[in-house]
């Protein structure tokens, strides 16, 4: 799994100028390019809350563009998407390599069962309501970052190469935010910092819309009922990261062939309360009325002998 981290970003023979390996990754490389330049132009300019608010969208962008970026190199050829990899770190806030351990390692391995570190009944119990939602990147973080840890030591062990690699993405992040910190520190937590921050926490929450109270027994048991999709314009706008069945059954399609592979293949296989119309109807339907009115309430699709 280390070589992944770079070397094997070739893919035929050498080219001048690096090209996409699909044309509709354009979409990311404008994300990319975006929120740096509406960070800048408020740095220089002033807070605009319009383009904050787009900012903050952008940071979500950014979550979902790293996970594609590791299951897919984006590029063909290895320098640049060793360039990418330092971007995205940058724009990140918090180095790219992690995706290997925590979630191609562990995550698509296991997928929600019990040896999934991150299962979201791990913490507090076989739960689908706001304050989980809330606290489920927390208690992620607690236990990925072992996960690290220990990615790191082999690394450092059998592949040193690997390992200085990403502790230059470290190197790059902390660089970063430390020199923007010494030329202005309200701005680098406004405009910096604070967007980071709130991308990470839905990168890590992602996890839990997508599983708390789908099945996370035995795959026997389970079949493919461990993962909650969403259709509307969360796929659109963020690169089709709400259709997650067909993406854990196939990791290394594109994120633009989702669409047809759930389409045609695994909508009508998954229990119809997994399949929701739009992100944002089922959080407030699940987390504010649900909090209310217990007909709103989720029901877990999971055995209670197979919580643990």
């Amino acid at each position: 799994m280390a070589a992944r981290i770079g070397p094997n970003d070739q893919s035929g023979p050498r080219r001048a100028l690096p090209t996409l390996r699909n044309r509709r990754d354009w979409q990311s490389l404008t994300y990319l390019a975006a929120l740096p330049l509406l960070a800048a132009w408020q740095w220089f300019n002033g807070f605009w809350w319009p383009a904050y608010a787009l900012m903050l969208f952008l940071t979500l962008g950014i979550g979902v563009i790293h996970h594609n970026h590791t299951h897919i190199r984006m590029w063909r050829g290895r320098w640049a998407n060793r360039i990418t990899d330092f971007w995205i770190t940058l724009l990140q806030g918090h180095p790219t390599f992690v995706f290997y351990p925590a979630h191609v390692a562990n995550h698509h391995r296991y997928k929600h069962g019990e040896r999934d570190v991150a299962r979201t009944y791990r913490f507090g119990g076989d739960t689908n309501h706001l304050w989980g939602y809330v606290i489920h990147p927390v208690q992620a973080a607690w236990v990925l970052y072992p996960l690290f840890f220990a990615w790191l030591g082999r690394l450092r062990r059998h592949w040193p190469g690997a390992f200085r690699y990403c502790m230059a993405q470290y190197g790059a992040w902390l660089g970063l935010w430390a020199g923007l910190i010494a030329v202005n520190p309200v701005k680098a937590l406004v405009f910096v910092i604070v967007p980071q921050l709130h991308g990470l926490h839905w990168l890590l929450a992602t996890n839990y819309l997508q599983h708390a109270h789908a099945d996370g027994g035995p795959r026997h048991v389970a079949g493919l009922n461990y993962a909650r999709n969403f259709e509307g314009l969360v796929n659109p706008l963020l690169f089709n990261i709400g259709l997650h069945t067909a993406h854990h059954e196939h990791p290394r399609a594109h994120w633009s062939e989702l669409t047809g592979l759930h389409r045609d293949y695994y909508r009508s296989r998954v229990r119809a309360e997994l399949n929701e119309r739009g992100l944002l109807p089922y959080m407030f339907r699940t987390f504010v009325l649900g909090a209310f009115v217990p007909r709103f309430r989720s029901r877990s699709c999971m055995a209670p002998e197979h919580v643990r």
